[in-house]
């Protein structure tokens, strides 16, 4: 399988800001190669000077305008400007960003659809509904519903049931945009990213294969649901460890849990996710390949990836046994919608016929009467049933079970009423649907995606850094970064933690709720796996138990030990406005009495008071 755009990533594009991903071997010393010194000498020496050298902000009322800042980004690095369309785009399709006033950093994965196009549907559903329906859809009626399969995993993938050209239609073009062939992968709709987890390691040869291999510088709930059922079909999990303080991966230790001394043939499942959704570490691509050269199946996790990421890997060279990838409706709103599980088709003869697993869906259209689909999917089910008899397996085991649409989870629109009633009618009789989220994607295409993101995630750990309390005795800095700093090719997440004028540590979630009442959405997270050398044992000591006990007591798996931490998502809509506020917000943090005047302002307003 080849790609259109491997020529096009391996480029090196302005300041290299798509470096090719086939170079970075697993390299034992840890060090970095004088590959590229250049272009990322001059990239830090730009980002370092898109902020005035005028010392660093110890008052937030100090800080330079947005304009001027931007001004500034623009001057120092000037293919900044060439990613406009990126904006074009947002305040085309994604207006409710400006008119919430909202800035959307907590979550990272693919938008299917447009806002502009949501409003559109929504419009014209409840138009066709009022007028030709004696039981009228929900005003936000989703583009189609999800309902749940009672199915064995090696079953379906080998006898599923007919799939009807809507859900295949979709399919089609989520595979294209993931750059996934259908000539050597099977696709399958899950629930959410733990059920795809959870169904890969249920149907898993661990009996024989029996080491899990992962490689996570953070609490992963999906990855702990495969942990934990791995476990019982007794497989021996293990983990890469990364070196304190720049938190990268621990070559030396990692490679010695990859390669086979023993040439036991096979190892067992290396779930391998390219780059850190907390930290924005990257990790080499060639991990895989000495893997699988030592005997291990691939799994890889594209959750973290960004849009049009998946054309940088070069699936030809590389191609993982398995796959994951999460995909949500719209940008900036509730990030509901499902995961995907692709399974090479050479690979499905490895997996077990497990009992029957929750997890697997199907995505039934939402503009036809449930009645009259429930008709058409009865057929089907009957069919799979026949199908898995001829397997050994009872009806009971392989059907389908159905569930009435309610809740909304994916919706879609077009620009018009009219145009989108023509579309509503086509997606019923062709089963043809419009992703158009997908499809801006597609047009802004990975190097402007890469130039932007690479852009802004650099500018704010700049912003961040150039904090400083006032008359700070301790000298300690009011922002911690954790992973790579300015780093030309650092992914588009960001990991810190906040610190008071004394030097404590301000709860992570604490710091999330404030940002939510200034209607900016940041994540949190627990770093985990990392491995101090004997000069930072001290320091081990210091940071390691930084979790609130309130924040523990909610963790399903709190005897790991971990760094609790405020994250950061950059995605392709992301703009230079949005770093800019979290920025101002982090900053409002130097003024001592900041927390306190945030409780006090909350109770005036008969609101609930801040627990810290």
């Amino acid at each position: 399988m080849e790609s259109n755009c491997i020529r096009e990533a391996s480029k090196s594009c302005f300041n290299n800001c798509c470096p090719n991903p086939l170079l970075g071997l697993p390299d034992t010393r840890d060090k970095a190669t004088s590959t590229g010194i250049g272009p990322r000498r001059d990239f830090t020496t730009a980002i370092l000077a898109s902020i005035p050298s005028t010392g660093n902000f110890t008052n937030p009322e100090s800080l330079p305008s947005s304009t001027e800042l931007f001004s500034c980004l623009e001057n120092a690095c000037s293919h900044y400007s060439t990613t406009v369309l990126a904006d074009n785009i947002r305040a085309k399709e994604y207006n409710h960003l400006l008119v919430s006033n909202h800035v959307c950093l907590d979550y990272i994965g693919h938008g299917l659809f447009s806002y502009s196009q949501q409003q559109g549907h929504n419009l014209t559903t409840e138009i066709a509904s009022s007028s030709t329906s004696t039981h009228p859809r929900p005003s936000h009626s989703p583009f189609f519903d999800i309902s749940y399969k009672s199915v064995n995993l090696n079953s379906f993938l080998l006898y599923g049931g007919q799939e009807s050209e809507f859900e295949s239609s979709i399919r089609k073009r989520i595979m294209k945009f993931m750059n996934v062939s259908e000539e050597d992968y099977y696709m399958v709709f899950t629930a959410n990213q733990s059920s795809a987890f959870k169904l890969l390691a249920d149907s898993y040869p661990f009996q024989s294969n029996p080491n899990l291999l992962t490689v996570y510088d953070y609490e992963n709930e999906a990855v702990q649901v495969m942990v934990e059922s791995s476990k019982k079909k007794g497989a021996r999990p293990m983990s890469a460890v990364f070196s304190w303080p720049k938190l990268r991966v621990n070559s030396r230790k990692l490679r010695k849990l990859v390669v086979n001394k023993s040439k036991q043939r096979n190892r067992g499942l290396f779930v391998f996710p390219l780059q850190s959704r907390i930290t924005g570490a990257r990790y080499s691509y060639q991990w895989m390949s000495l893997a699988r050269e030592n005997g291990w199946h691939i799994l890889l996790d594209a959750c973290a990836l960004g849009a049009k990421d998946m054309e940088t890997l070069g699936l030809s060279l590389f191609q993982p046994d398995f796959l994951i990838c999460s995909f949500f409706k719209v940008f900036g709103e509730n990030p509901s919608g499902f995961c995907c599980l692709f399974v090479k088709k050479s690979s499905v003869s490895e997996l077990c016929k497990s009992s029957t697993s929750i997890g697997i869906v199907s995505l039934l259209p939402a503009n036809e009467p449930f009645e009259d689909f429930a008709f058409a999917r009865a057929e089907t089910e009957k069919e799979t049933s026949i199908s898995q008899q001829e397997i050994g397996e009872t009806p009971e085991q392989g059907h389908m079970k159905l569930k009435e649409p309610s809740v909304s989870e994916i919706v879609e629109l077009d620009e018009t009423p009219e145009t989108t009633q023509s579309k509503n009618r086509e997606c019923s009789t062709s089963g043809g649907i419009e992703c158009r989220g997908l499809d801006h994607a597609d047009t802004l295409g990975l190097i402007l995606i890469s130039r932007r993101t690479r852009c802004l995630v650099n500018w704010l750990v700049n912003a961040l850094m150039s904090l400083q309390h006032p008359h700070s005795e301790n000298g300690l800095p009011p922002v911690r970064i954790y992973g790579p700093k300015i780093k030309l090719d650092r992914g588009p997440a960001v990991a810190f933690n906040v610190y008071d004028w004394k030097g404590e540590k301000i709860d992570p979630i604490l710091v999330q709720k404030l940002a939510d009442r200034n209607n900016i959405s940041v994540g949190s997270g627990i770093l985990t796996n990392i491995w101090f050398a004997e000069i930072y044992e001290e320091e081990k000591h210091r940071i390691m138990a930084t979790r609130s006990t309130k924040e523990e007591s909610k963790k399903k798996y709190k005897d790991l030990p971990g760094i609790s931490v405020v994250t950061i998502s950059i995605g392709m809509l992301t703009n230079f406005e949005d770093m800019y506020r979290i920025w101002a917000f982090v900053s409002r943090f130097l003024d001592a009495d900041f927390v306190e005047k945030e409780r006090w302002r909350y109770t005036a307003l008969n609101q609930t008071i801040v627990e810290v």
